[in-house]
């Protein structure tokens, strides 16, 4: 499917980042773009990018944990311009620790904000996208939802649910007009790690230097999204490393796993010595 012209557009975590750059591809399209973001500012940040590059925009505080603040978020989107044609839930945060070390409280934040976060979006906009006879959703995942990296369990977790998500609204929502896509990204240049929250140094040393190593930036990853959606694909794995990962884990899974622990052990070696 063809986005329509001056697409209506709601995208979560708007305020930086990846839904930042997916906010300006909307913007070049003439879009009306909701920036709904935690932080107001950084949303209105971008509001102003929006409007330089021939959009719209209006800037939301919304924490996506909350079903009360996306339900009025979407109850916004109606009243600035009667509807939603695409929705991004793209809101997201980082975590690392192995399970029982982990703290449970982060375990319920990590989830609340990547998982239920996207089931929030879902919920309250999907509706309204069946009433007015069309729309397109992008469910931000990541590469960590199929790859499954020890000391990630909280991450992997929420990621594997959005895939699984994803996978079930693109068959509910096939006959409705409503196309549906999940972007699998591995590591790219982004300020994912700002909130990370994880039980040891180590962890996040390993984070900050695979994404310092990537050559992929936040544009890119968001021009291949919004093509793969535009072409109705469900799943979008815009570097050459998670489409492999992804191939081999569906061809040989059990000889995935038992190489994952050798795997895990040259990848901390190697950003370890990474300069």
């Amino acid at each position: 499917m063809s986005l329509p012209l001056k697409p209506r557009v709601v995208v979560t975590g708007g305020g930086s980042g990846l839904g930042r750059e997916i906010c300006l591809a909307m913007a070049r399209r003439q879009g009306r773009i909701l920036v709904a973001d935690v932080h107001l500012q950084r949303a209105k940040e971008t509001v102003a990018l929006i409007k330089e590059a021939g959009g719209e925009g209006e800037a939301f505080t919304c924490d996506v944990k909350d079903a009360e603040q996306v339900e009025a978020l979407a109850e916004k989107a109606d009243e600035l311009w009667g509807g939603t044609d695409f929705l991004v839930n793209n809101a997201g945060v980082a975590g690392a620790g192995p399970v029982g070390e982990y703290p449970l409280d982060d375990w319920n934040w990590l989830l609340g904000i990547n998982l239920q976060g996207v089931i929030h979006g879902c919920h309250f906009f999907i509706p309204r996208m069946i009433q007015q006879g069309q729309g397109a959703i992008l469910n931000v995942a990541s590469a960590a939802g199929f790859v499954s990296l020890p000391d990630m369990a909280a991450y992997n977790v929420s990621k594997a649910g959005v895939i699984a998500l994803s996978e079930t609204l693109y068959a509910e929502l096939a006959a409705k007009n409503i196309a549906v896509t999940v972007l699998c990204p591995s590591f790219f240049k982004t300020n994912l790690l700002e909130s990370m929250r994880s039980v040891r140094p180590l962890q996040r040393q390993l984070a900050e230097k695979a994404f310092k190593r990537s050559k992929w930036t936040a544009e890119e990853v968001a021009y291949v999204a919004i093509d793969h959606l535009e072409r109705k694909s469900l799943y979008c794995l815009p570097q050459a490393d998670a489409r492999w990962q992804w191939r081999i884990k569906r061809l040989i899974p059990q000889f995935f796993m038992k190489r994952l622990p050798k795997l895990y052990q040259k990848v901390k070696e190697s950003l370890k010595s990474y300069n």
